[in-house]
């Protein structure tokens, strides 16, 4: 199966282990397009550093009516059973996770047809993978990649349609798991990759080339 055919759900959490998540957004991509949208902010189960809120504008009194992130488990379970997570960075989002829930319920391993784990991953991380398609294009953070590759009007519209008013900027979850799913779609649209399995998505996700490694031996034997 093609990486196209296969829902992929593009992760991005504001906050921090501190904090906790304060906001969370989440960009499924179908068919090299982004289909659906999810979002909202949460209460802060720590304390909010006023430099924290200095990057993403989320204040802890303006929040704290808001559930924590706890309260959306069957959300996040049910994405993790129907396709694999992504990040941009992708560490960041699963230790995030992880504060909340270590695990989810039993899922598919999508690195692996037929198999089952317990395990927020192996997810798709586009920082790892334009670091070995696109290398060069500056820190390799977010908006410098999507800058280099000239998608930022792109971006915008996106988020004129689907992220709330004053959350329309780099910083703001949904806005932030946009760009990410964005840098995939463009993929979608090279004839290099779009033919790429899950797996092989996957595996352009690991900078490891050990681990890289494995992952091609156990698709070819």
């Amino acid at each position: 199966m093609r990486w196209t055919e296969q829902p992929i759900f593009f992760v991005d959490f504001e906050g921090s282990l501190g904090s906790g998540v304060l906001e969370y957004g989440v960009a499924t991509l179908l068919g090299g397009r982004v289909t659906e949208t999810r979002t909202r902010l949460c209460a802060a189960t720590g304390r909010v550093r006023p430099e924290d809120t200095a990057v993403h504008g989320l204040r802890a009194e303006a929040i704290a009516a808001q559930p924590p992130l706890a309260a959306d488990w069957e959300y996040f379970a049910g994405l993790r059973e129907r396709g694999p997570l992504a990040a941009h960075y992708a560490g960041a989002e699963n230790s995030l996770l992880k504060s909340v829930w270590p695990y989810p319920r039993s899922s598919p391993d999508f690195a692996r047809a037929g198999a089952q784990l317990v395990d927020w991953g192996p997810w798709i991380d586009s920082a790892r993978i334009y670091a070995q398609i696109r290398p060069g294009l500056g820190s390799g953070g977010l908006e410098d990649i999507v800058t280099a590759c000239g998608l930022q009007a792109e971006l915008d519209a996106l988020a004129e349609v689907h992220c709330p008013p004053g959350r329309r900027g780099y910083h703001a979850a949904l806005y932030d798991a946009l760009a990410g799913a964005l840098l995939l779609a463009v993929l979608a649209r090279d004839e290099r990759y779009a033919g790429l399995t899950v797996r092989q998505l996957l595996t352009f996700s690991i900078l490891d080339p050990r681990r890289r490694e494995g992952l091609v031996q156990d698709e070819l034997f």
